[in-house]
């Protein structure tokens, strides 16, 4: 099987991710695309708003009708901060022979070279990356065995942390969000900080 593997903290996971998803499907050939909530990011230095759960529960009320796309809890289910490398070797485990593509954005081809171990990750998966709005793509960087596809494909400029300041002003957030997601935040009072 040829399989994806989106990564993020998906806080909250919104259209965007959804689009980049169904882009690398069709763009890569690929059978499924497997969301994977990050426990914490090592690149980013905000703390998540939203619980485990709640995040997981988010990704799968998204991709609910979406038979090819997946939800794994494995970073979740191990804590702390989520490196891809620790990832992918439990991944081999349990997709043994399976040919992975590590899908990101433009924006994180820039820091690829900082990931932890991206030696023995680029042995392991190839990276498939899309453009993000207003993000020049990057030169490939210089990381020996480095296999690397462009996937063209939709810009959706949202942004998760737009969408969590979007739900503390309390406006909407369908259609930036699929329904189910937005019903979700809304009974969950998430994001929310202002009375």
């Amino acid at each position: 099987m040829k399989i994806g593997f989106l990564g993020g903290s998906f806080d909250p996971i919104h259209l965007g991710h959804l689009v980049i998803a169904q882009d690398a499907l069709e763009g890569l050939g690929l059978d499924r695309v497997e969301f994977i909530p990050a426990a914490v990011s090592p690149l980013k230095g905000r703390e998540l708003i939203a619980t485990p759960m709640q995040r997981l529960e988010m990704v799968r009320l998204a991709i609910a009708d979406a038979p090819r796309f997946g939800v794994l809890d494995l970073e979740l289910r191990r804590g702390g901060t989520s490196y891809t490398v620790e990832t992918v070797r439990e991944l081999g485990r349990r997709y043994p022979g399976g040919a992975f593509i590590w899908v990101i954005g433009a924006d994180q081809l820039a820091r690829l070279a900082e990931w932890k171990d991206i030696g023995e990750l680029v042995q392991q998966v190839t990276f498939a990356y899309l453009a993000r709005p207003g993000v020049d793509a990057p030169a490939a960087p210089p990381i020996p065995g480095l296999r690397l596809h462009r996937v063209a494909g939709h810009e959706v400029a949202v942004s998760s942390s737009e969408l969590r300041e979007r739900a503390n002003r309390g406006l909407p957030l369908w259609p930036f969000v699929p329904l189910k997601v937005a019903e979700f935040i809304e009974a969950q009072s998430l994001y929310r900080t202002i009375p």
